[in-house]
């Protein structure tokens, strides 16, 4: 929600391209999570636990990945309801090493690594248990969004697919 016209946005994509999955993120209060959801989104993210986003979603039945740091936090957003804990932002906290920490006693939860994942440390979040991958400015690079680079896009997107797949294999 950090986007100018976000809600026009996720409206507008959600109904062109039926087939994309479009969500909203920074969802930080109940109002906006009700807007999101109204707009077309089918998921939504914080960058922290917030109770009244993770209402919201529950009740509308989207899907909801609230960041959590610490291992109460992402016990108490499982608890929650959450689909996914996005651990945010976790390179900071000691990258691929602190996700396979949290997954050690809670190998339950589906966790997202996010904050820091870049192509040279994508496939160490896989192998230490992460779920799935938050990837914002390196795979969307402003420079390339700016002059409308879709194939450089498409190309960092193929490279990272490719890196959590041969992760997973």
């Amino acid at each position: 929600m950090t986007v100018p016209g976000a809600l026009d946005l996720i409206s507008d994509l959600a109904k062109s391209l039926p087939e994309m999955v479009v969500g909203a993120g920074t969802v930080l209060d109940a109002e906006t999570a009700r807007r999101c959801v109204n707009a077309g989104a089918s998921f939504l993210t914080s960058p922290g636990l917030i109770p009244e986003v993770m209402d919201v979603a529950v009740a509308e039945g989207v899907v909801v990945f609230p960041g959590a740091l610490t291992p109460t936090e992402v016990i108490a957003a499982w608890k929650a309801g959450a689909d996914f804990v996005k651990v945010y932002p976790c390179a900071q906290l000691g990258g691929h090493s602190y996700i396979r920490a949290l997954k050690v006693p809670l190998p339950q939860i589906r966790l997202i690594a996010s904050g820091g994942v870049n192509q040279q440390t994508a496939a160490n979040f896989i192998l230490a248990g992460a779920t799935a991958l938050g990837i914002g400015a390196e795979l969307i690079p402003g420079e390339a969004l700016k002059a409308r680079k879709e194939e450089q896009i498409n190309e960092l997107a193929r490279r990272f697919l490719s890196m959590v797949k041969d992760a997973r294999a």
